[in-house]
């Protein structure tokens, strides 16, 4: 029987970074990171800032960051709303546009397997403007930025690579900027649904679940690519790592469980071998109330874009057409 090889999967750079110090026990060269929090959200940069530090993180070298929150789990609307803020504020800082910029969004993934539609439905709720440009009111003109957006599906469904059809885009709208928006695997069950990452680095759809194809960078594009992404599901092997951590940390205190007290990260690795079919270390796993989760982050992540769009002039009648839109 195949058995699960324990190698943890993640498309975030802080849990790469976090699996990293676990082995080592020691801080990675060339690998900065700062962080601050309030009683509901943590927020943490990653700076990889050298080749043998991407080397080593198997991130590029680039920017990382983080937004975690708990909360997004529950209807939490005005929580949603300071998300929406501090990734806008993050955004902004990390795009550094001129006001008289395009903007192509392009929306990643299949939209018929909810835990991989955050892209296509977050496009549906974004407003965009470059089709505007030209009748907007002279109180308007120069104050709402250029934005296009686009799903363009999977190779799967279209035959055609993502990156293929965006290159195509891109040598006809001639845009400053690409975001690209995509649902990501995480190497932690706490983080599915509550974490955030942006990243200026590109992404490659796929690779956190072994998909990895042609990536979305500003190699391939000839435009600098700000990734979007949010962690909806986890390997099951992950599930099974979490459980163990658990029952390891009540072992002090439970009798059926002291075997466990003193178990190093080797030895959590090799009960998972021994006790895990790599066919089932191997599946894809997402909460089953991903279809409402889906909904409320991608109401955040177009929430954010939003405010990219808007230079100058915030009337309360745009932002009502914007709200209604969502």
């Amino acid at each position: 029987m195949e058995h699960f090889t324990g190698t943890s999967r993640t498309d975030l750079a802080l849990e790469a970074r976090e699996l990293l110090t676990k082995q080592v026990s020691e801080d990675i060269p060339g690998v900065l990171v700062e962080t601050s929090e309030d009683e509901e959200v943590v927020l943490t940069k990653v700076d990889i800032t050298t080749p043998e530090a991407e080397k080593i993180m198997g991130k590029k070298q680039g920017t990382y960051v983080t937004i975690e929150a708990q909360g997004l789990r529950y209807k939490n609307t005005p929580l949603q709303e300071k998300i929406m803020k501090l990734l806008a504020d993050e955004l902004v800082g990390m795009a550094e546009l001129s006001k008289k910029a395009t903007v192509l969004v392009i929306g990643l993934g299949n939209r018929n397997i909810t835990p991989d539609a955050l892209g296509p439905r977050a496009i549906d709720k974004i407003v965009v403007t470059r089709h505007l440009q030209e009748i907007l009111s002279p109180e308007l003109k120069g104050g709402v930025r250029s934005i296009c957006a686009i799903a363009p599906g999977v190779l799967g469904i279209t035959g055609m690579e993502t990156v293929e059809i965006v290159q195509g885009l891109v040598s006809k709208i001639k845009p400053d900027l690409v975001i690209a928006i995509d649902a990501l695997a995480a190497a932690s069950s706490r983080r599915v649904i509550t974490t955030v990452q942006l990243a200026n680095t590109g992404i490659s759809p796929g690779s956190g679940v072994g998909n990895k194809r042609f990536g979305l960078t500003q190699e391939s594009l000839g435009v600098p690519v700000i990734a979007i992404g949010v962690p909806t599901v986890v390997h099951a092997s992950t599930i099974a790592m979490d459980t163990i951590n658990v029952l390891q940390e009540h072992a002090p205190f439970a009798r059926y469980f002291k075997s466990m007290e003193n178990l190093s990260d080797a030895d959590r690795h090799t009960i998972l071998r021994q006790v895990l079919p790599e066919v089932l270390g191997d599946l894809m796993v997402t909460p089953k109330e991903v279809d409402r989760f889906i909904d409320d982050i991608a109401v955040a992540v177009a929430g954010e874009l939003i405010k990219l769009c808007i230079l100058i002039l915030i009337t309360k009648t745009y932002m009502l057409i914007c709200i209604n839109k969502m």
